[in-house]
């Protein structure tokens, strides 16, 4: 088993993944952004659909929307906290009849066949979690989809800045008082994290030439040593990306950075939107618009986005 498959599973297998991830829109403004940018894009093409895969599932965000649309979805995650929440809110909105639950790893979708389902959707990066072999996993993500696949993955020009911000999360922090613990954490650290930062060219250039953030073998140890460490996360470029999926027959690729709009406004001014159904609306509105030109797609807060055809 591969350290991607292992780190992962133990990573999101810890018991209060289901209920932290089932609240990221509560809590953190870009989360609303990017899921709103995906809600659209998905809701816009369903046309000749009925099945479809989704891919790191996690707590159903998306695969209760599609079920909600009367397709049949197979929602496929690593993490069971994460299931068995995607089950208690699928539940809640009556549409368990529409949804497969399966637990599993996104690097071995060998169980199965070529063009099962119409969509296959990843979102969130699940893909970027399972390097070295992310160009695999997608190349097998295509080969399960019949008409159209859309994806998300760690976006490395999106990711960079955040070599040089150790407070980046900060601004998009909803509400202040949340219990959420990364949330009091970023709060707490602020000033510690300003005033112990000092920028390295070589620790940025060599993140832009391999994609990586993580020290891999130190990642590795750690697992090793019993703990549980962030996934090693492989951040793309966007022309990459587009040539995976072309090189896998995907056509009419287009991308999108969902967040580049937002992550130039401070924390003031995006609370205050989000706290605004109007503006939160016309915002949201705007961003996709603004996030899907080609020309910003590099510069999505967390992830870069892209859409194609079979």
């Amino acid at each position: 088993m591969d350290y991607s498959t292992k780190i992962s599973e133990r990573m999101w297998n810890q018991p209060d993944k289901g209920e932290l991830e089932a609240e990221r829109e509560n809590t953190f403004i870009d989360d609303i952004v990017q899921k709103a940018h995906i809600e659209k894009e998905l809701l816009s093409n369903l046309d000749g659909i009925e099945t479809v895969f989704d891919g790191g599932a996690g707590c159903g965000r998306f695969s209760i929307l599609l079920a909600k649309q009367g397709l049949k979805v197979t929602h496929f995650d690593i993490s069971k906290p994460m299931i068995d929440k995607a089950h208690e809110l699928a539940a809640r909105e009556g549409v368990l009849d529409n949804i497969t639950f399966v637990q599993g790893a996104l690097e071995d979708l060998s169980a199965y066949a070529d063009r099962s389902f119409d969509l296959v959707i990843s979102f969130d990066s699940p893909i970027s979690y399972t390097y070295p072999n992310q160009e695999k996993t997608i190349s097998e993500l295509v080969r399960i989809a019949r008409k159209r696949i859309m994806i998300s993955v760690s976006s490395r020009l999106g990711a960079l800045p955040y070599a040089a911000n150790p407070i980046q999360k900060n601004q998009f922090i909803l509400d202040k008082n949340s219990k959420d613990g990364w949330v009091q954490w970023c709060l707490s650290n602020r000033e510690r994290a300003v005033s112990e930062f000092s920028f390295s060219k070589e620790y940025t250039m060599k993140t832009y030439e391999t994609g990586l953030f993580e020290d891999v073998e130190a990642v590795k140890k750690a697992y090793e040593r019993g703990e549980a460490p962030w996934c090693i996360s492989y951040h793309f470029m966007p022309e990459e990306l587009k040539g995976i999926l072309e090189k896998n027959g995907v056509k009419n690729v287009e991308l999108a950075g969902p967040g580049a709009f937002a992550r130039t406004l401070p924390n003031e001014i995006l609370v205050k939107i989000v706290n605004d159904p109007k503006q939160k609306k016309d915002f949201l509105e705007f961003c996709h618009m603004y996030d899907s030109n080609p020309y910003v797609c590099g510069m999505g807060k967390d992830n870069l986005f892209a859409k194609g055809e079979i």
